[in-house]
């Protein structure tokens, strides 16, 4: 893989006609999409498909999370979208998560979402959740293993601990900011080298490129970090 592979640009915070017009404008630049909540509930599965159409990888992150037999018709009305990603919650459980795998089949790909990048120790205690972060997110781990699932979206400050737990797994890390971005509602946010040092094999940035002036320029400015993560 080059460094351009890992890169996944978010088409968030914009209407389909925008979002589309976006990804035929960098998928030359890029190694994949990620089309989320928002804008799947304006474009539905036709601006998937239409996405899918510009030859890239596509993560569709719908996060779900409900009882199991839901949340198996969820991933069975995806299987024939095209994407090749689709996230579900880890704190379903294991029977949920279990549901899910089963109906993926072998092209959907599941990715397990431990504990998103907005929720920091303050946050997860507020919740309920007993330890660290760190210790959330590999008590998830276990249970997505047990359900069969191998891939995962965590926080990049996990995800070198999540590689070690899962060697052969597919690991996303969204809230990825170069070090002059802001973080906006993210809370646990890394820098692209530091995600590919880290193991990530989906790194997800949103505004910096989308939000960007030029996005051709933005998306080849973090081309450029990865691969500086890729030799340190």
């Amino acid at each position: 893989m080059t460094a351009q592979d890992y890169l996944y640009a978010a088409l968030d915070q914009m209407d389909p006609e925008q979002a589309l017009a976006l990804a035929r404008r960098i998928a030359s630049h890029v190694g994949g999409f990620k089309i989320g909540m928002d804008l799947f509930n304006q474009g539905g599965p036709d601006v998937v498909r239409a996405v899918v159409e510009l030859g890239r990888p596509v993560f569709l992150d719908l996060k779900l999370h409900d009882i199991p037999q839901t949340v198996a018709r969820g991933v069975q009305a995806v299987r024939d979208l095209g994407v090749r990603y689709l996230n579900v919650h880890a704190t379903g459980g294991e029977t949920m998560l279990r549901a899910a795998r089963e109906a993926a089949g072998s092209r959907l790909h599941l990715l397990a979402v431990t504990l998103l990048t907005s929720i920091d120790a303050a946050a997860a205690a507020a919740i309920g959740w007993q330890g660290t972060p760190q210790e959330i997110v590999e008590r998830l781990v276990r249970i997505t293993q047990s359900a069969g699932i191998e891939g995962y979206v965590t926080s990049g400050e996990e995800a070198a601990m999540l590689r070690r737990l899962a060697p052969g797994s597919v690991i996303a890390v969204p809230g990825v900011r170069r070090a002059k971005d802001a973080v906006a509602d993210q809370r646990r946010v890394v820098t692209p080298a530091q995600a590919r040092r880290a193991g990530a094999d989906l790194i997800i940035v949103g505004r910096a490129i989308a939000q960007a002036p030029d996005p051709l320029g933005a998306a080849q400015a973090f081309v450029e970090e990865i691969a500086e993560g890729e030799t340190a």
